[in-house]
């Protein structure tokens, strides 16, 4: 880990940390959607340490693996090793999963489970990878113009790039936010970023579908 890429994770920490703090001023709960992948593993970690009122916080993903919760693959196994520690093992984490064999028969019961939550999300953290894709809104799914057209919560999704089936948000319901963030890491991701900021296909490099609103940029090299 990069001293860089630590003190970007601490900034991130920090203003999460305060915008839930500012948002429980107000009501009663507050939800945090966050993304699995390496990247914000510190992040995870420096938020854990905050002193917040976890009790009152709902965290979920903004997409997963349809794999067990303990597979190594898991962002939700991700999520409780690292950031439901410490202080935020109080918070309510809700998974993507379910005990059904496929997400297409799962997403149903995830979406009534994940209704109830505090919406709009106080804070989303979305990575990208480096094809353009955020959550699992890849250029190369069969659902991709699905995921972002549907007014549908949550959509199931199947990837030739990607091994396993995966859930996602549907873009629409990742709008559902009063601030969007966007972590990244490397120079890559960095000239991905401006190839998306240059262009306005979205199914080309789907992170674009969040350009068109406030977005704050976490990066470092």
């Amino acid at each position: 880990m990069t001293q860089a890429r630590q003190q970007l994770a601490e900034q991130l920490a920090e203003a999460v940390a305060k915008a839930l703090e500012e948002d429980l001023g107000r009501q009663e709960r507050v939800l945090l959607i966050v993304s699995g992948g390496s990247t914000p593993v510190p992040f995870f970690q420096a938020l854990a340490a905050k002193p917040l009122a976890w009790e009152r916080v709902d965290i979920t993903l903004a997409d997963e693996r349809w794999v067990d919760a303990e597979s190594s693959d898991s962002n939700a196994r991700l999520v409780r090793e690292n950031l439901l520690q410490g202080n935020a093992a109080a918070a309510h984490f809700v998974p993507l999963t379910s005990s059904a064999s496929t997400p297409e028969e799962g997403v149903a019961e995830v979406a009534r489970r994940t209704a109830g939550l505090a919406w709009p999300a106080s804070v989303i953290i979305l990575g990208m990878g480096g094809d353009g894709h955020t959550a699992s809104l890849f250029p190369d799914s069969q659902e991709l113009g699905l995921a972002l057209a549907t007014d549908e919560p949550l959509v199931a999704v199947r990837t030739p790039s990607q091994p396993q089936p995966r859930i996602t948000f549907s873009a629409a319901r990742l709008h559902q936010a009063s601030r969007h963030i966007l972590h990244i890491t490397g120079d890559d991701k960095r000239t991905v970023l401006a190839s998306a900021l240059s262009g306005d296909d979205v199914r080309q490099l789907p992170i674009r579908a969040f350009l068109s609103c406030p977005l704050a940029i976490y990066w470092a090299p």
